[in-house]
């Protein structure tokens, strides 16, 4: 690199760079736009401005270690979600377009009004800040079994200057409130143990596998949800769960069981696929 000297000579490089790996070349614009934090028009006001030695040495270290199937929001620290942005690391999983669309149709079926809301398996804190932010009357409570997770979720409550309770917990054994809950939602583990060698390679070496993988083909955590949550779910209370595209069938079986009074249904989301589970 050492005879590259603009942003644009940089770019193009980086580019080839990550193609000729079977990586995906816009990764480079990115983790400009990231690590100098400018939107793509300062980019282009910059592409013919020499880039600075020790960013140079900087960038190509990024770049070797996607290389290595880092992912880049690892490697930045954060990532954008619901359009704000949360702190990410080792500990946690790097929140999903899809997961977007959970709190989108929460959002859009329930009102600002005093509801009592439990996210189970918070990892950065996304979902349960997302709802917090954007119905302020609601009380939101996050669970996870990891210590490592739950301080990613708080430091990212601090930053967003939202005030939801994080507490170690595996899945309703740490609620401990007499009011009941209105609002269940989880994006629990759910990938089969079998499943390993399709995943991508990247999330595979890189994401933390007790927040991807479960037992009993990747339904052991919605079976102790189901069973866990006929306790505390308020009469009229609902449910929202994330799911693998291949899932929906079978863990609706597993609610519908548990909650034969409810509507169980099996949403797809924006690639048509089954991604959501709703108890009503």
């Amino acid at each position: 690199m050492t005879s590259l000297n603009t942003y644009f000579e940089v770019l193009k490089w980086a580019s080839s760079f990550l193609e000729e790996r079977n990586l995906e070349p816009t990764l480079a614009e990115y983790l400009i736009l990231e690590r100098k934090e400018w939107t793509k028009t300062d980019l282009l006001l910059n592409l013919k401005k020499e880039v600075p030695q020790e960013e140079l040495t900087s960038f190509e270290s990024d770049l070797n270690q996607i290389a290595r199937h880092v992912p880049v929001q690892y490697l930045i620290g954060s990532c954008e979600f619901y359009g704000r942005r949360f702190l990410v690391n080792e500990h946690t999983l790097i929140p999903r377009p899809e997961t977007e669309e959970l709190v989108e149709l929460i959002l859009k079926e329930n009102l600002n009004e005093s509801k009592q809301i439990v996210d189970i398996g918070v990892g950065t804190g996304a979902i349960s800040l997302s709802l917090k932010r954007e119905r302020p009357n609601w009380h939101v409570m996050g669970f996870d079994i990891s210590k490592e997770a739950l301080e990613v979720a708080r430091e990212n409550a601090k930053k967003l200057k939202q005030e939801v309770t994080f507490l170690e917990s595996d899945v309703l054994s740490g609620y401990h409130l007499s009011k009941k809950i209105d609002i269940l939602v989880s994006n629990p583990p759910y990938i089969s143990i079998d499943e390993w060698e399709e995943m991508d390679i990247s999330v595979r070496e890189n994401e933390p596998k007790e927040a991807l993988f479960a037992e009993d083909n990747g339904l052991a955590i919605y079976k102790k949800i189901a069973k866990e949550a006929r306790d505390y779910l308020a009469v009229d209370g609902k449910i929202y769960l994330e799911i693998g595209y291949l899932q929906g069938k079978a863990v609706a079986a597993i609610f519908q069981a548990s909650f034969p009074e409810k509507e169980v249904q099996v949403i797809k989301d924006m690639n048509g696929q089954d991604r959501i589970i709703k108890v009503i």
